[in-house]
């Protein structure tokens, strides 16, 4: 197949470091880095909002990872069990790279969410505050997606398409498969979704306060990044179910039901007046709140000898 003139090269070695036995890939280490400064970004949200406390957003970070890390390998694994049923210790090896991002998004969203809920944790706001550094954190990790090229896409004869030289990139084991070329041109279907989150991003911060109840901000960025991964998911040459729909087609359909049917019959826009009163600052959580109640409590004292 003929090279587009303007295509790009991406020769990189999709392992840092390693051998036959242990490698570390540059997608896990990138989404290892992608994960912390979500993490960070949250707790960063966190002091504008007087119900939500940085340990708040620690503990529940530490759940929402552990879920996310089973949910993004059980997802994978599942996806490639043509692969990993026949090497079980493999299923394990986590660090080699390997994971599906639904599986991360809603293994991380169900183990956070359960863990705040258990404690009576603020539960929406969490949500809503985690949304955009999700977004962002995505961005982050699908750096680890370009540099390993372990998506596989269609062949395009599109200027910005691009082709993987090293020897070791699992992109040249699919470009063979499916093209017939291991340097075959394939859309960058990984740089569309990236571009799609960004203007996601844009969104998002558009909309911050402006949605209610709480938890809606977290259901729209769900249903956007499901629109965006259902349209960009026929680009790539993952394995077909049926009606030539791939597993992120499934997946992202029940998402979009989900959040829809919330944001339908749950959500509205605030008004004017209560987004420029910005967040209310006397809930049981606000450090406040103490203040508060104990001017409350003068203000009936001065009323009852008065009386």
């Amino acid at each position: 197949m003929k090279v587009p003139f303007a295509a790009i090269e991406i020769p990189f070695d999709p392992n840092i470091s390693g051998g036959s036995s242990f490698a570390l890939s540059w997608h896990g280490f990138l989404s290892f880095i992608a994960v912390a400064v979500a993490v960070w970004l949250v707790a960063r949200a966190a002091r504008k909002e007087p119900s939500i406390t940085s340990d708040m957003v620690y503990n529940t970070a530490i759940w929402g990872i552990v879920g996310g890390i089973i949910g993004a390998r059980t997802v994978h694994v599942a996806d490639n069990w043509d692969v990993y049923g026949n090497n079980l210790t493999d299923i394990f090896a986590v660090w080699e790279g390997g994971i599906g991002l639904w599986g991360g998004i809603l293994g991380g969203w169900l183990g956070g969410a359960g863990y705040a809920y258990i404690v009576k944790y603020p539960v929406g706001k969490l949500m809503d505050i985690t949304a955009a550094p999700l977004l962002f954190s995505q961005t982050i990790g699908r750096i680890g997606d370009i540099i390993n090229g372990e998506h596989w896409s269609r062949s395009t004869d599109l200027p910005w398409a691009w082709y993987y030289t090293d020897l070791n990139s699992p992109a040249r084991v699919g470009a063979q498969r499916f093209l017939g070329d291991p340097e075959a041109p394939a859309h960058p279907a990984v740089v569309y979704e990236m571009l799609w989150n960004i203007v996601g991003l844009f969104i998002l911060y558009k909309l911050r306060r402006r949605l209610k109840p709480d938890g809606s901000l977290f259901m729209f960025y769900l249903g956007y990044y499901s629109l965006g991964r259902f349209m960009i998911q026929f680009i790539r040459l993952d394995k077909v179910y049926f009606a030539n729909l791939q597993e992120a087609h499934l997946i992202a359909i029940g998402v979009m039901a989900l959040s829809v049917t919330f944001l339908v019959w749950k959500t509205r826009l605030k008004t004017s007046d209560e987004v420029a009163a910005g967040p209310r600052d006397d809930g049981p959580e606000s450090p406040s709140a103490p203040g508060r109640r104990r001017r409350e409590r003068a203000a009936r004292r001065t009323r009852a000898k008065a009386g």
